[in-house]
């Protein structure tokens, strides 16, 4: 039996930074509006819509039939029958029948305590703007009631609900987050897979039956906002015919004005073609990129999905994540979201002197914004990258009225005083926000 589902799938928390693409649009078509070919050339030249650039947090649900075992990690079925790993092997010999086979889990899968609607909630009160649903992730099964899944899907087996249209219509109706879907292109067992993978993917059975329908299926039905691809399955994209299928999203589709992607299309796709860059799983550069990227930070540090084996100090703490899980994050974003949603990269990263500074430029106010993640003992913090002006630069801080005192290092580099406060006199209780006014 599937427990609450805030055990079932696992919340993972998004901080995204980074630059939209600059590159411009095909020609426009008859109706004025850009056409994009089925190449990448074209399909790389499309600018990323606004709202995903200026959204920064998004949350990323992975619930599945591997909720019901929930051991190990979303990636069970393949352990345990492809690669035999012990752990999962004498798991299953411990709870589970001789003969008992991960189809099995589908029936059991039944969600009782699935509400959207509390779901949402949630969703709103994290203070993110947008979230992703697993739709079907490598075991194949679909939270949809897909006509390319027969009997492996929420509708015929285990809940007998349409889950990704109920999360949809909730998410919609009661917060103004946008609405993705996670998909994977492969599946770990499928027949027609495993058949065109054993033909070195000369065939192509198994997207044209199956895969490709279900994305123009999802996108028609739901009208996600995003598509977050994945699994490849060692195919290239002329396998899955990606390109045909992103050119018809960006062209036809009902969301073409509004989608975004990511990279994850084919071999040699990743970090190199499509909407958002995700590089590799918990993706962190440490550096600026020209080109908009996600870090996809999950809670559990050795999963994806909610696991009844996990330890305490598997889980990310509030200090690790910037800061913490759902209610939380979203009383932080209360106070220091201006900071954060809407903003652009400035010219550095992080501080040069003091470690746990991360900087944000707000385009429209003109101002720096440098997150500080450690209050110091000493009371005064030294910022080793803002040039500041004598009697020009005001320093603020974000949820304290009155203007602080600075010194100026030289030509670079700046000495804050900051107010002594109490704990419960804190803006929030972790990070905090420096609002740094007319500076070089």
């Amino acid at each position: 039996m599937l427990g609450p589902p805030g055990r079932s799938a696992l919340l993972l928390l998004q901080l995204l930074l980074g630059l939209p693409g600059l590159l411009p649009a095909r020609p426009p078509g008859g109706d004025g509006r850009p056409r994009y070919e089925p190449t990448w050339g074209s399909l790389d030249a499309r600018p990323l819509p606004a709202w995903f650039d200026e959204a920064k947090f998004g949350v990323f649900i992975h619930w599945g039939v591997f909720s019901v075992p929930s051991f190990g990690s979303e990636w069970f079925w393949w352990y345990w029958q492809k690669e035999k790993r012990a752990p999962y092997v004498k798991f299953m010999e411990a709870n589970y029948p001789p003969g008992f086979s991960y189809e099995d889990f589908g029936p059991l899968f039944t969600a009782e305590f699935f509400d959207p609607n509390q779901w949402a909630d949630i969703l709103k009160a994290s203070g993110a703007k947008y979230v992703v649903l697993t739709s079907k992730h490598h075991e194949g099964f679909t939270l949809w009631g897909s006509k390319y899944s027969w009997n492996w899907n929420a509708v015929d087996v285990g809940p007998k609900r349409d889950l990704v249209a109920e999360l949809a219509m909730s998410v919609r109706n009661k917060t103004d987050l946008h609405f993705g879907l996670y998909h994977s292109l492969f599946e770990w067992f499928n027949p027609l897979f495993l058949e065109d993978a054993t033909n070195v993917f000369k065939t192509r059975k198994f997207p044209a039956s199956k895969s490709l329908p279900e994305l123009y299926e999802i996108v028609t039905k739901y009208q996600p906002e995003i598509i977050w691809s994945d699994g490849n399955g060692n195919a290239p994209d002329t396998y899955w015919n990606s390109t045909g299928f992103l050119a018809w999203l960006y062209n036809d589709s009902p969301v073409r004005d509004t989608v975004v992607t990511n990279d994850r299309w084919g071999v040699g796709s990743i970090c190199t073609h499509g909407g958002f860059y995700t590089c590799s799983d918990r993706y962190n550069p440490g550096h600026l990129l020209p080109h908009k990227w996600e870090n996809c930070m999950t809670i559990d540090k050795r999963s994806w999905g909610y696991r009844r084996n996990a330890q305490l100090d598997d889980y990310l703490t509030i200090e690790d994540l910037v800061k913490e899980r759902l209610r939380q994050m979203g009383a932080w974003l209360k106070v220091n979201g201006e900071a954060i949603y809407g903003t652009k990269p400035w010219r550095a990263q992080n501080d040069t002197v003091t470690p746990e500074v991360w900087y944000t430029f707000s385009p429209e106010e003109g101002q720096v914004n440098a997150i500080f993640l450690n209050w110091p003992v000493s009371g005064t913090l030294e910022l080793g990258e803002p040039q500041a002006k004598l009697g020009e630069t005001q320093v603020k801080l974000v949820g304290y009225k009155e203007l602080l005192k600075w010194v100026a290092l030289g030509e670079k580099g700046i000495v804050i005083a900051l107010p002594q406060l109490t704990p419960k006199q804190l803006p929030c209780q972790w990070g905090w926000t420096l609002q740094l006014i007319d500076i070089n």
